[in-house]
C-alpha cells in the first residue's frame, strides 16, 4: 500500500508491506528509488511503526534516495522478463558447472538448481536442498559468482551463518570477507 511521509521538509513516498515471513521490520530502497517498509504480520507493527522507523533513519533514507536519483541508470538496472530469458540458460549452465566444481570439495547432495529473477537476493537455499540463483550471476565478475555459489552450497552443510558456516565458505573462498566488502562497498549492485 502506497503511503507518504514528510521528512526534512521533503515528501517521501513509500510502500508499506506486511509479511508473514518477516521477523522484524525492514527498510529497503531499490535501485529505482522506491522505499519499501516491510513489517511482520503482527498486531504490534503498524503504520505508526513504519513512520517512526523512517524518521529514525531519515538521514539514511534521504541520502540513499538522493544517491539513486543522481546515479539513475548509470550502474543499476532492474531485471525484466526479457533479461531473464536472455541470461537464464547461461546462468543455469554457469551455476551447474560451478556447483560441480565446488561441490567436489564438500560432497553435499542437493535436489535442484533454479535460476530466477529475484529482486533482493543473489541466491537462496531451502531446507529441502533446492538452490536458487539470480540470473544476474552470469553478469558478475567470476570471483563474486564463485562466492555466491559457494555461500549457498555451504548452507547445505550449515543452514545458518554460524562460525562453522563461514569456516566452510573459507575452505574454497578464503578471501570471502573481501568479496563481501566489495559487494557492499561498490554499490554497483545489479539487484
Amino acid at each position: 500500500m502506497q503511503k507518504e511521509i514528510e521528512i526534512n521538509n521533503e515528501k517521501v513516498v513509500y510502500t508499506l508491506r506486511k509479511s508473514k515471513r518477516a521477523r522484524r521490520m525492514r527498510l529497503t530502497i531499490s535501485c529505482d528509488g522506491n522505499l519499501v517498509v516491510t513489517l511482520p504480520n503482527s498486531l504490534f507493527f503498524g503504520e505508526s511503526s513504519a513512520e517512526r522507523a523512517i524518521r529514525e533513519k531519515a538521514k539514511w533514507v534521504i541520502d540513499k534516495l538522493e544517491f539513486f536519483k543522481q546515479h539513475q541508470n548509470k550502474y543499476f538496472f532492474r531485471g525484466s522478463k526479457k533479461e531473464l530469458l536472455k541470461y537464464k540458460n547461461v546462468a543455469q549452465e554457469l551455476a551447474l558447472r560451478k556447483m560441480g566444481y565446488f561441490n567436489s570439495f564438500y560432497n553435499y547432495s542437493f535436489s535442484r538448481v533454479s535460476i530466477r529473477n529475484q529482486k533482493t537476493r543473489w541466491g537462496s537455499c531451502s531446507r529441502r536442498g533446492n538452490l536458487n540463483f539470480n540470473y544476474k550471476i552470469a553478469l558478475l565478475p567470476e570471483r563474486i559468482t564463485d562466492y555466491i555459489i559457494v555461500h549457498e552450497l555451504c548452507h547445505l552443510g550449515e543452514f545458518n551463518h554460524s562460525k562453522r558456516f563461514w569456516n566452510l565458505v573459507a575452505k574454497t573462498i578464503p578471501d570471502y570477507k573481501n568479496i563481501i566488502r566489495e559487494m557492499r562497498g561498490t554499490r554497483k549492485s545489479l539487484l
